[in-house]
């Protein structure tokens, strides 16, 4: 699948450094466009971006093409994220229900998507022999898989559009919704959150998300499954991500990201009954 090239405007403008993400380095602002290196999933990426376009979703970036430098070209999407140190409103339970619907939003819009012919995600990576299993449930969409707080651009205070695309792959729909639980409820060990979630209810904070997304009955059962098989998962693809391709992904190893996830799947261990009796609730 070729990408069309970007044609520049005739009036340049200068180039503006972007920061905030953990992995992606080189990304700049060009006028109303954001210039970004094309990864190894960008097949799928700028094909599912085409198509969000053509049902009309409005929370999500257009792919203009590949500029003269041989990077991906995106419409610049305007608003709020929340960068580093995170922002007391990254607590707001008001945000944290606009995240839930901004997540439906974009799965109802991609689980029409259907990957071009000779397109599979890619990232690179050859899974170790050693990888604890998956959950059992079937893919239904191509989920975006990345809601960290970077990745939400918010708008008046409500989640209006995702960015950083680069994750996308074919999921279930309790994985989407087990990701954006991960980073807004957060799971994981109070010690390893961010300052403002740190003294959270967390049960409760999942099932405004899931109430917000309209989480099944079914999903809801299985969402602690889900959730300690992906973090028994995470460390081995961040220690070979780590170990393989360096960058951003070697520095949040360095930093101990590997000691977080442990301690994630032990927090999820004890807490589990009481995120799956928040969820389940009449």
């Amino acid at each position: 699948m070729s990408a069309a090239t970007y044609v520049e405007p005739a009036d340049s403008e200068p180039e503006i450094a972007l920061v905030g993400g953990d992995v992606t380095e080189g990304v700049v602002r060009v006028g109303d466009t954001v210039r970004r290196p094309v990864g190894v999933n960008a097949p799928l990426v700028h094909a599912l971006l085409l198509h969000l376009e053509a049902v009309g979703f409005a929370g999500a970036p257009r792919f203009l093409g590949i500029d003269a430098a041989g990077r991906e070209v995106l419409t610049f999407v305007t608003g709020e994220v929340a960068g580093r140190p995170r922002p007391a409103w990254i607590a707001d339970e008001a945000r944290l229900a606009s995240v839930g619907r901004l997540v439906r939003a974009y799965d109802d819009a991609a689980a029409g998507f259907v990957l071009p012919e000779g397109v599979r995600p890619s990232f690179g990576l050859t899974e170790p022999p050693d990888m604890p299993p998956a959950p059992p449930y079937p893919a239904e969409l191509v989920g975006h898989m990345d809601f960290t707080p970077d990745n939400i651009v918010f708008r008046d205070g409500e989640a209006a559009a995702l960015i950083d695309f680069d994750l996308a792959k074919p999921v279930p729909r309790v994985e989407e919704v087990y990701n954006a639980m991960l980073h807004w409820a957060p799971l994981g060990d109070p010690v390893d959150a961010d300052p403002p979630l740190r003294d959270v209810d967390v049960p409760r904070r999942c099932r405004i998300l899931a109430d917000a997304y309209g989480m099944s009955d079914t999903d809801r059962s299985r969402l602690v499954e889900v959730a300690v098989l992906r973090s028994r998962r995470s460390w081995f693809s961040m220690k070979q991500r780590a170990d393989t391709q360096g960058g951003g992904w070697a520095r949040m190893w360095q930093e101990g990201v590997g000691d977080r996830i442990k301690r994630r799947e032990a927090w999820l261990e004890r807490n589990g009954a009481a995120i799956e009796a928040a969820l389940t609730a009449a």
